[in-house]
């Protein structure tokens, strides 16, 4: 019996941001991933959801060629992705118990196993965000921080492990709030770590620990571009939103909004054609 089915389509870079941003819109959102293929200039989107989608409904609503594919073993992402290398990010070691004895002496271990659905920290995006953090951690202390989906939680577990303070992580899956509270067990980093599954602010969690030191919102450029506000809002004066998941083409539109919500950027990086940016609330 199929756990779950996957849409895919190969398309040039542009479109595929579009049909990534599209699919956003749908009820319920699926989970999508777009990433660049080895043909130059090519990207490949898939959409996983939890019940069976029409496949020419799919091509009809999207104008793109769209294959469905039934996913029928839960553990696939697992045997794909259980030879994978370990991640090393500034002081982050990012590894699979299969690269557990390979931690440098004075790194911060983060043990993240491959799991249906949700990463390991390989993404350039999330590299982002972890070099952005240890930068910020030069030059400030921390008090608290929110991780706005945060899939496997390693932000948020990053976070607590640097500087030993307490951090909101949240997402709209379940799924991924529960591999959250799983890895955090296995980081040691539970015990600063509350864990909620909402979309976007909608948990009394956020509002009871905000206001917050530093907001990471490793997510697509459409949801964020939603979600500055409420960031703008939960940001303590001189806190600091560490964002990615942007396209280099989507970096200024987004600057743009955060600029008529009062944060100001102060640092911008890319990696693998991510770019993260990182913004300050003045005081």
């Amino acid at each position: 019996m199929p756990v779950c089915w996957k849409a895919r389509t190969v398309l040039p870079k542009r479109e595929a941001q579009a049909l990534s941003d599209a699919l956003e819109q749908l009820e319920p959102t699926p989970i999508i991933s777009a990433f660049e293929l080895g043909e130059r200039g090519m990207w490949e989107v898939e959409a996983f959801f939890n019940d069976e989608p029409n496949e020419q409904d799919l091509q009809k609503r999207f104008g793109v060629p769209m294959r469905v594919i039934a996913i029928e073993d839960e553990n696939w992402v697992a045997r794909a992705l259980e030879g994978l290398p370990p991640v090393a990010t500034g002081r982050f070691f990012l590894h699979g118990n299969h690269t557990a004895a390979q931690v440098p002496p004075n790194a911060i271990g983060l043990k993240i196993e491959a799991s249906y659905a949700f990463g390991t920290g390989h993404h350039g995006t999330t590299r982002g965000c972890l070099l952005a953090l240890e930068h910020l951690t030069k030059q400030r202390t921390f008090r608290n921080a929110l991780d706005l989906g945060c899939g496997t939680g390693v932000l948020a577990m990053a976070f607590a492990r640097l500087t030993h303070c307490p951090a909101v992580a949240t997402d709209i899956d379940p799924l991924a709030t529960l591999k959250t509270i799983e890895n955090a067990k296995l980081n040691r980093a539970a015990p600063y770590l509350r864990v909620a599954t909402a979309a976007g602010f909608k948990t009394p969690l956020i509002a009871s620990q905000a206001p917050y030191d530093v907001i990471f919102a490793n997510i697509l450029a459409g949801p964020l571009m939603k979600l500055l506000p409420g960031i703008k809002t939960n940001l303590a004066p001189r806190g600091h939103a560490i964002l990615s998941g942007l396209l280099d083409e989507q970096a200024n539109g987004i600057c743009a909004m955060a600029r008529a919500q009062n944060l100001r950027l102060i640092r911008r990086s890319a990696l693998e054609g991510w770019v993260t940016l990182t913004f300050e609330r003045p005081g």
